[in-house]
């Protein structure tokens, strides 16, 4: 472990000007999951470690008047994986929750930190994109919301500017007749990383028609990406297995995965298939569900 300054300030204006005053050689930490491993292995070595947990309100979770969930900065994965709220009503995002490392990590690990951490395999990201999630970025310019999608730059990157911090996630009520799915697929049931993840989110109208999609895919490109050609071809179309391979189909084309010692491309670009078939079906199947209840 490398030596290093340790500050836990209590207001965001303290926060922000030790970012400000260090630059890239401060390191913010909410659960430090990440951040400490990284730094026991010498592979972050910041002169400054800013510890957010004693600014008030960055532990909040609610569900607002519009159903939309909101939750802090220093909101944990097991927190949000035992509310019943988040399993009812954003299952996909549950499921993600449920495989993020293990149970020990979950209890302290924050679902912001997993954000910012940018990692192109993470788990929360796919479902959080795919359910239409939005940041709120705290700044010396002042506030501003980033959609989850236009987050990510490239491995370990994102769109923060110096002395910016992420306060909050705000993710969008689902609408009627609505199913959300998460798959993760990987060599270990559990404490693995994704070989190829998939998040779907689809709606259909009265007539049973797909009337909203979102294909989100992970490990596949240097960000977490959208699967849009994929989603374009779902619009207006009637559920069917044919509409699902061709999803799927097109996904594969989009993807851009690379070949590591976890998978090679051209197995993780059949993978992306195989699994947008499959959650488009379950997002159906409960979108179905919910129009039948």
């Amino acid at each position: 472990m490398i030596r290093f300054d340790y500050a836990d300030p209590t207001t965001l204006a303290d926060a922000r000007a030790l970012l400000l005053a260090y630059g890239e050689a401060a390191s913010l930490m909410a659960g430090g999951t990440d951040l400490l491993v990284e730094i026991k292995e010498q592979l972050r070595r910041p002169r400054l470690v800013v510890d957010l947990k004693r600014i008030a309100g960055l532990d909040a979770l609610q569900v607002d008047a519009d159903g939309a969930l909101r939750f802090g900065a220093l909101v944990t994965a097991r927190r949000l994986e035992t509310d019943a709220r988040v399993r009812r009503r954003w299952p996909g995002l549950h499921q993600a929750l449920a495989e993020l490392g293990s149970i020990q990590v979950r209890h302290r690990a924050t679902v912001v930190g997993n954000i910012c951490r940018a990692s192109p395999s993470a788990d929360t990201l796919p479902p959080l994109i795919a359910d239409g999630a939005v940041l709120h970025v705290h700044g010396t310019a002042g506030d501003r919301p980033v959609p989850m999608e236009e987050f990510f730059t490239g491995p370990g990157r994102t769109v923060l500017k110096p002395g910016e911090i992420v306060l909050q996630l705000r993710v969008p009520p689902p609408p009627p007749r609505s199913g959300r799915v998460y798959i993760k697929h990987g060599r270990r049931k559990a404490m693995e990383l994704a070989t190829v993840g998939v998040a779907a989110s689809l709606a259909l109208d009265a007539a049973g028609r797909v009337s909203d999609a979102c294909i989100a895919l992970g490990a596949v490109a240097a960000t977490p990406m959208r699967a849009r050609r994929a989603e374009a071809a779902l619009m207006g179309e009637r559920p069917s297995e044919a509409l699902w391979a061709r999803a799927g189909e097109l996904a594969m084309a989009e993807s851009r995965p690379i070949s590591n010692v976890r998978a090679s491309a051209t197995y993780r670009r059949e993978m992306v298939g195989v699994l947008t078939r499959r959650a488009l079906q379950r997002a159906c199947g409960i979108a179905l569900a919910e129009d039948r209840a």
